[in-house]
């Protein structure tokens, strides 16, 4: 089975995201302390990882960077999910090293489709 870790500090937004990949058959953990990200991260090594960019303590963008310079952690996807909408953001995420840039609000049953076809690469 897939795994995907899903950090964001929304509680509302953590439940939907989960109970939507569950009910996809994929297997999920949530964050909502951005500082605790990374090491669950290292801990479980998901297919995917889903961050929301405005966290409290440490940014999205700052975690995507350290992800995407980690030798090991680095091949993982990522995919921003956001409230920054502008046209700059989504190229900064980009640049950063997110696969896909999401922003809020969104449709949890796209957000599936987005996570099935990134983990399909992912577990051919």
């Amino acid at each position: 089975m897939s795994k995907v870790v899903v950090v964001d500090d929304e509680p509302f937004i953590l439940m939907m995201i989960e109970d939507k990949l569950k009910k996809g058959n994929i297997d999920v953990v949530t964050v909502r302390e951005s500082v605790r990200a990374l090491e669950i991260i290292r801990r479980e090594k998901p297919d995917l990882v889903i961050l929301d960019w405005m966290m409290p303590e440490v940014s999205g963008i700052e975690l995507c960077r350290t992800i995407k310079q980690d030798k090991v952690l680095g091949k993982i996807p990522v995919f921003m999910l956001t409230a920054k909408g502008q046209d700059s953001d989504e190229q900064l995420g980009m640049r950063t090293g997110a696969q896909r840039y999401i922003t809020k609000p969104f449709s949890p049953k796209v957000l599936l489709e987005m996570v099935r076809e990134a983990l399909s690469n992912v577990n051919p």
